[in-house]
């Protein structure tokens, strides 16, 4: 049975990114989704149609078909000063910041300055092409 909408799909899933393996589900539950229904980024579920119980495929995806090109409206400046007490920000470190409605968002420190940080608010994955290497497990 071939990978279409509407279909329930159970697949294994190993993620690339610039040839450092970022996350894989060997070794743990498979990833399972509805086909069709959103529920995975757009370029991997468009190139999974078609495929089959068992068959394997490497996958590239276009940081447009996957988490979009990086916002440069997405960097936001703040003051050291709304910092936790005796946090050293550093470049590259990751912070949770809260949303009105209590959400913890991910974000990244890219610059910091004598008196503020630069926050990258993009996903972490924005502006990157990914390889899925995927077995599909079931189709029902």
């Amino acid at each position: 049975m071939a990978i279409e909408n509407g279909k329930k799909v159970t697949f294994h899933y190993t993620l690339t990114v610039d040839d450092e393996v970022i996350q894989s589900s060997e070794n743990q539950e498979p990833m399972a989704y509805t086909h069709g229904s959103g529920q995975i980024i757009p370029g991997l579920a468009s190139q999974m149609e078609g495929m089959n119980e068992g068959e394997e495929k490497s996958i590239m995806v276009a940081a447009e078909d996957a988490y979009g090109k990086q916002d440069p409206a997405a960097f936001k400046e703040l003051p050291k000063s709304s910092l936790p007490e005796g946090l050293n920000p550093e470049k590259e470190m990751m912070l949770q910041l809260h949303t009105s409605e209590g959400r913890a968002v991910p974000v990244r420190i890219s610059e910091v300055k004598e008196d503020s940080i630069v926050i990258d608010l993009n996903h972490p994955l924005a502006g990157k092409d990914l390889k899925f290497d995927v077995k599909v497990l079931s189709v029902e």
